[in-house]
């Protein structure tokens, strides 16, 4: 497709969801992937792109570029993040204010995995393998060539490979146990929670140093259902409600109106395997109240 030369603006909106998804699977932040949206919006309307032939690329690529300096620029910052990180929820259900391009790489579980690859390699997997960009351009927007572009994109697949190949349980299963879980922590049931817990289930909290979180994961069905029934005792949660948070149901508990923390699960045999509470205030925030 060859540009008149000026952005118009059904045109952006129209490859919006690509810039943002890009950005979101490099960053791992809503927030910072909002703000390399809108600035990858203000240098296309202020560029000539009468010689750009594929514009979706090309926003693409000034999104992938963009991230990757943020993400260098706050590498010092998240190394001392204090205690487990998880990604920023995105909300992805039918009433999501933000689209994204939806696959298993926005999933929770992925970008845990991705926050443990160097930028480089972020960048590198997500435009080859989710964008489709040849190794060429992808070295043009590191500052590297073809065949390290490759090699960044193998050792980062290699990384991820377990993530995709854990089985996925359904919708359905997933918001059962979610249910399930959340009416034996209220009821204080010890013995339920077991029962819905694999054995060796890991759990992770990420309060970022923001409020009260467990610093390491809790190991084991029993210790973690000790846990959630002490956390119902402390919080004294008055509302929850099943949403969509990267593509995957999530609860949402709240006190006063307040989000005060997020679940989400992987689940395998029928039992959760690891359950992922985001407790972060920072993180909440644009999640909302009720």
């Amino acid at each position: 497709m060859e540009m008149a030369g000026a952005l118009a603006e059904g045109e952006w909106e129209s490859h919006r969801s690509a810039v943002f998804g890009a950005a979101y699977r490099i960053l791992g932040t809503v927030a910072e992937a909002e703000d390399v949206t809108q600035e990858v919006w203000l240098r296309a309307v202020a560029a000539d792109l009468s010689e750009v032939r594929d514009l979706r690329a090309w926003l693409v690529t000034v999104a992938a570029r963009t991230s990757y300096n943020v993400l260098q620029s706050a590498r010092v910052r998240r190394e001392s993040y204090v205690g487990p990180w998880l990604p920023e929820p995105l909300l992805t259900g039918p009433d999501a204010a933000a689209q994204v391009l939806m696959d298993e790489s926005v999933s929770t579980a992925m970008l845990v995995v991705m926050e443990t690859l160097t930028p480089a390699e972020r960048v590198a997997l997500v435009l080859h393998d989710v964008f489709d960009f040849p190794f060429a351009r992808i070295a043009e927007v590191l500052d590297s060539t073809p065949a390290a572009g490759r090699k960044l994109a193998s050792r980062a697949r290699a990384r991820v490979a377990a993530v995709q190949e854990r089985p996925r349980a359904s919708r359905a299963e997933t918001e059962r146990l979610l249910r399930a879980f959340k009416a034996a922590a209220d009821a204080g049931d010890i013995a339920g929670l077991v029962e819905l817990l694999d054995p060796e289930a890991v759990y992770v909290a990420d309060g970022g140093g923001e409020v009260t979180a467990a610093r390491r994961p809790v190991l084991g069905a029993e210790r973690i259902a000790l846990l959630a029934v002490r956390q119902i005792e402390l919080r004294r949660p008055d509302a929850f409600e099943v949403i969509e948070v990267n593509g995957q149901p999530a609860l949402a508990t709240y006190h006063g109106g307040d989000l005060v923390w997020l679940d989400t699960v992987e689940i395998a045999g029928g039992r959760i395997t690891m359950f992922r509470r985001l407790v972060n205030p920072v993180k909440l925030a644009r999640v909302g109240h009720i």
